[in-house]
């Protein structure tokens, strides 16, 4: 099985090998082998897993949900449920989140349209409506 250096990891998954760092120092990669000169080494399986760890990240997913969804890894099949729950949890999460950034790009949307309008007409006095210009904004909940 051939091993990757922290380098290689970082280019095959297209971050910074200081992101990898970070995760390490997390405790986010206890499966992570080292080099008897104390280099990190991942395997393929390893980048897989690190590529799930990056995406649970972006999602905003705290660090230390994401520590035991490692832990919960290490117990193989064990806890399929738990990680099973986790993603579903993570799948509400970012479907809330797609949810709000829809609303903000009907905003932006409509104002792109508003602007538009009012340019080619030479005049915002093309929509008459009761609310000042600038002051549609993106509610935040």
């Amino acid at each position: 099985m051939k091993n990757y250096t922290i380098k290689d990891a970082a280019k095959k998954m297209n971050v910074p090998a200081s992101t990898i760092r970070y995760y390490d120092k997390s405790g986010l990669l206890p499966f992570m082998e080292r080099s008897e000169s104390g280099y990190r080494l991942f395997t393929e399986k390893d980048i897989a897993t690190l590529r799930i760890i990056d995406c649970l990240k972006k999602t905003g997913m705290p660090i230390k949900e994401i520590r035991q969804f490692s832990e919960w890894l290490q117990e193989g099949d064990a806890s399929l449920q738990q990680r099973y729950e986790m993603f579903l949890e993570r799948k509400r999460a970012v479907e809330s989140q797609m949810a709000e950034l829809q609303e903000i790009m009907d905003t932006i949307k409509h104002k792109c349209w508003y602007y538009e309008t009012a340019i080619a007409a030479g005049t915002e006095k093309i929509h008459s409506i009761d609310i000042p210009n600038d002051q549609l904004a993106c509610e935040t909940k």
